[in-house]
């Protein structure tokens, strides 16, 4: 595809959200983007149409990357700070976030081995804000697939209830591979 052609589709396929947070009145514009890899995203554009999007926060997913892959303008585009937890595994899946403001904290991983050597779960905090992104493994590949979904949405249960009591307001983006 042309540069031109991702760009319109991005564009068509991510409505950016304006999100109203009742407490602080505070206005945030995200975007989620499965890249289906980074070097390839940005080969095609997504960088350059990132520059012209004029977002706070920017969650991407399957990055198929490792840190050493990416380059400095990958990593910090256009004055975002780039935030990503990588899959052990060359080439497969990994996700990040590009903030425009450094977060309060950032929380790499949910502390489950399995789950985390995939690079699946990235949060950034801002004051009472939770963001994260967030790509579940795909079940349809296999019954075992399947299985490992099922697998990780059962131990990601208990962070999403967790969440919930917190107080925290939380927007959760990503690929879930419904």
């Amino acid at each position: 595809r042309s540069k031109k052609t991702f760009a319109s589709l991005l564009t068509y396929l991510i409505t950016p959200k304006h999100i109203t947070l009742e407490q602080g009145f505070l206005y945030v514009r995200v975007i989620s983007a499965n890249l289906n890899g980074i070097r390839s995203a940005t080969n095609k554009g997504f960088l350059n149409w990132l520059a012209t999007q004029n977002a706070d926060v920017v969650g991407v997913q399957e990055l198929k990357a490792q840190a050493a892959d990416l380059t400095a303008e990958m990593q910090n585009p256009h004055g975002m700070y780039g935030y990503f937890h990588y899959a052990e595994k060359k080439g497969y899946s990994g996700v990040g976030l590009y903030c425009r403001k450094q977060p309060d904290a950032v929380i790499v991983g949910l502390g489950i081995a399995d789950i985390d050597s995939e690079g699946r779960y990235l949060e950034v905090q801002f004051g009472n804000v939770s963001i994260i992104s967030l790509y579940l493994p795909s079940g349809s590949s296999s019954e075992e697939r399947q299985t490992v979904k099922f697998q990780f949405l059962d131990r990601f249960w208990p962070r999403l209830a967790e969440l919930a009591a917190s107080g925290r307001e939380v927007i959760i983006m990503g690929d879930w591979n419904i």
